[in-house]
C-alpha cells in the first residue's frame, strides 16, 4: 500500500470532521446561556407563558432537511438527554442558516414547522405537553438543548448549547 492514500484517507477525516458543528446563538437577549430569564420557567414555579428559545442556527450542512431539537436537565436522569421535549423543524433544502421560532411550554400545539419526537417526560409533575420549560424549583439546574441537523434519520451535525440554570 502506498503512502498517498493514508495521506488522502487522513485530509478527508481532518476535513470532514468539521462539517458535523453546527453554529447555534439565541435569537433574542433575554436568553445568556447562564440563568435561566425570569418568567421563562414552568408555570408550577411561576413561570409566565414559558417558551423555548428562538434559534438562530448556521453552518447546516448540504442536504440536511430538518433540526432536531433536544431539551434537557443535567441534573436530573429522567429530564436528561431530552426529557423536557425533542421536536423537528423542517428547513427549506439547500438552506444553510435557519431562524426557529420559539415554541410554547406546556402545549402541544406547534408553531408552523414543527413535528412532535417526544413529549416532555415530567408528566404528573407539571403541566403536560411537547416542551416543559426549566422547572427545578430554583434549585440550580443546569439546562441545556442538543441541536441537530438531520437528512432523513441521519444526523448530520449537531452542537449543544448552554441554556442557563434556573
Amino acid at each position: 500500500m502506498t503512502k498517498k492514500p493514508l495521506i488522502a484517507c487522513a485530509a478527508f477525516l481532518a476535513f470532514s470532521s468539521q462539517a458535523f458543528a453546527l453554529d447555534a446563538i439565541f435569537a433574542s437577549a433575554d436568553w445568556d446561556g447562564v440563568t435561566v430569564p425570569e418568567g421563562q420557567q414552568c408555570q408550577k414555579f411561576g413561570g409566565s407563558d414559558p417558551a423555548t428559545p428562538a434559534w438562530t442556527v448556521s453552518d447546516i450542512p448540504v442536504g440536511s432537511d430538518a433540526i432536531l431539537l433536544e431539551y434537557s436537565d443535567r441534573d436530573s436522569e429522567r429530564m436528561n438527554n431530552g426529557g423536557h421535549g425533542r421536536m423537528q423543524f423542517a428547513i427549506e433544502p439547500g438552506s444553510d442558516s435557519v431562524s426557529i421560532p420559539p415554541v410554547p411550554g406546556h402545549s402541544f400545539e406547534l408553531p408552523a414547522g414543527f413535528t412532535l419526537v417526544e413529549e416532555h417526560r415530567g408528566a404528573g409533575w407539571d403541566l403536560e405537553g411537547a416542551y416543559m420549560p426549566p422547572c427545578s424549583g430554583g434549585k440550580g439546574h443546569a439546562y441545556y438543548v442538543t441541536i441537530k441537523a438531520l437528512k432523513g434519520d441521519q444526523v448530520t451535525a449537531e452542537t449543544v448549547v448552554e441554556m442557563g440554570s434556573y
